[in-house]
């Protein structure tokens, strides 16, 4: 099925809630965002979580910082995700992925276009893009040539501000049409995070669940989830 079709029309909720994880699809994985403050003896909280379970991707996403300082701030913390095989991926700027020589970028609705990071960063750059609770955003950006598309926020959230409440039901009736993979972001912690699984959720994007807290204990937590 290509991303032009969509044979449910308008979404039925009764129809697209009866779908469950499609097994083959793989496992889903843990997708780490930085704090906005990585300063200080962060690096050692990083390696600490990448080291604490699976970790499948690290987010680098700070705000209102020029670029050679954030540049300065994420070389150390890229070489720790190298180092664990670990993506690296850069929130909102196209510029300074390709500066850092990012594994990827993370691009907002007002962020940029997929096809013009795709031209800047080259083939091989991993690109996701938010659709906020949109299956008509999702559509585009995977016909934008986007690597995965991220749903959310599906729960309350003090990470950022919240304008879109998705529902589990959009990674079912994603998951089920289309093979690119879906991330769940959202105020997503260990003990709310199975409904998203097994709604269809490839990736879970999670951030202060981890960092407010046992970066180590919250990401074995997570590892035990996603085994469940």
């Amino acid at each position: 099925m290509t991303l032009d079709d969509d044979p449910l029309g308008p979404l039925d909720p009764n129809f697209a809630a009866a779908f469950t994880r499609d097994v083959r699809r793989p496992p889903c994985q843990l997708y780490l965002i930085s704090p906005l403050d990585v300063t200080g003896g962060f690096g050692d909280r990083l390696a600490r979580a990448l080291d604490a379970g699976p970790v499948a991707a690290f987010q680098y996403r700070v705000k209102d910082m020029d670029q050679h300082a954030a540049a300065k701030l994420a070389e150390p913390l890229q070489r720790i995700c190298a180092d664990r095989e670990v993506a690296f991926i850069v929130n909102d700027s196209i510029s300074l992925a390709k500066r850092l020589g990012a594994d990827g970028v993370h691009l907002g609705q007002e962020d940029g276009d997929a096809r013009e990071a795709r031209d800047v960063l080259g083939p091989t750059v991993q690109i996701g893009v938010t659709c906020h609770d949109s299956r008509h955003l999702a559509m585009e950006a995977g016909e934008a040539g986007a690597d995965y598309v991220a749903f959310g926020a599906f729960y309350p959230t003090t990470t950022k501000e919240t304008k879109h409440q998705a529902e589990p039901v959009v990674l079912s009736w994603w998951s089920a049409l289309f093979e690119l993979p879906c991330v769940a972001i959202g105020g997503i912690t260990p003990a709310n995070a199975a409904p998203l699984v097994k709604a269809g959720a490839d990736f879970l994007a999670v951030s202060g669940a981890v960092w407010n807290g046992d970066e180590a204990a919250a990401v074995k937590a997570f590892a035990e989830v996603l085994k469940s």
